[in-house]
């Protein structure tokens, strides 16, 4: 694959004789892509240049189905604004260079996203710091003005009324077609979602679709990177709330209310809170979805992908269990 890396990037970058590559090593999970990282080293105009970056190869399976034009796009806006991501280099269709198609990014040096790390001892002062950050960050996600970017051209907008319909139908499909089992929790909290619809979304907005702690480059002073955009698309932004909120992944950095009114004025949005229940029941029905894809991905044998498996086995169960909670909330 160095080899492979080395001859793509010479006839991209600005070399003088070939481009050296280092340090190729692949980041642990690739539950969606095969994430890559490594360095670059060119000589340019007799000037040598060294750059760290990342690779993003889309996988023979993975625990959700995405493209990887939309994912770029997504990435591709929000560079240079208030929501910090990495840049875009190379977008690449062509599964002849690296036997899939891929893109490559710049790697952003500073911060982890370890969901461990940030209930060590050593983040203790900075939990509550990083709690209200992570909320502003997703509020200006929500405020981003899409329609004259790259995303308006490679993703449609619903209807403000239409968000929750077209995301329940999206993952009813998607757990029909990969169940293994029945998944009788999971129908019933479609059902509820159905019979209880929302109110329309406030704005539609860019959902990053999976924002939580584990998705971004943290550290003691901050935020560094929004990664993992390829479940992004335009919806409803309670959507995303709902999700980063939702006890499968809360990490206890600040307050359910206090998130909620950190989020209301970084997004200028007020969060309703029966639509805040709504999108938490579809969450389960939503993570449901993305496990049962991964394992019927690995029991067919598409994928040898441990991550998969992992998944099915560990979260499944917890899932329901979740499920049950919010429909007993809603009752």
């Amino acid at each position: 694959m160095e080899a492979q890396l080395s001859r793509y990037l010479a006839g991209r970058l600005k070399s003088d004789n070939g481009v050296a590559i280092a340090k190729l090593a692949r980041i642990p999970g690739g539950a969606s892509r095969e994430t890559w990282m490594f360095d670059a080293a060119w000589s340019e105009d007799g000037v040598q240049q060294t750059a760290p970056f990342v690779l993003r190869k889309d996988p023979p399976a993975s625990l959700v189905e995405s493209d990887r034009v939309v994912e770029y796009a997504f990435y591709s806006a929000f560079h240079g604004t208030d929501v910090p991501v990495p840049a875009m280099r190379w977008l690449e269709s062509d599964s002849a260079h690296l036997g899939a198609p891929f893109f490559i990014m710049d790697r952003i040096q500073v911060g982890e996203t370890n969901v461990r790390s940030i209930s060590e001892p050593h983040y203790a002062s900075s939990k509550q710091m990083l709690g209200r950050r992570m909320f502003e960050v997703l509020g200006a996600i929500h405020s981003f003005d899409w329609s004259e970017s790259e995303i308006a051209r490679v993703v449609a907008a619903p209807a403000p009324g239409a968000a929750w319909s077209e995301q329940v139908a999206y993952w009813e499909e998607m757990i029909g077609r990969n169940e293994i089992s029945p998944q009788p929790i999971a129908r019933a909290a479609i059902r509820w979602l159905r019979a209880n619809p929302p109110p329309p979304a406030q704005r539609v907005s860019v959902v990053h679709g999976d924002y939580r702690v584990g998705n971004f480059l943290y550290s003691p002073e901050g935020i560094h990177g929004v990664l993992d955009w390829e479940m992004a698309h335009l919806g409803d932004p309670l959507e995303d709330l709902a999700w980063a909120l939702h006890e499968l992944w809360d990490r206890g950095l600040i307050p359910r209310d206090e998130s909620i009114q950190v989020y209301e004025r970084a997004s200028g949005l007020k969060v309703d809170r029966g639509a805040l229940h709504w999108w938490d029941v579809f969450t389960g029905v939503k993570a449901q979805g993305i496990w049962l894809t991964g394992a019927k991905s690995f029991n067919d044998g598409r994928s040898s992908e441990l991550i998969l498996a992992y998944a099915a086995y560990m979260l499944i169960n917890g899932t329901d269990e979740a499920l049950l909670r919010s429909l007993g909330r809603a009752a």
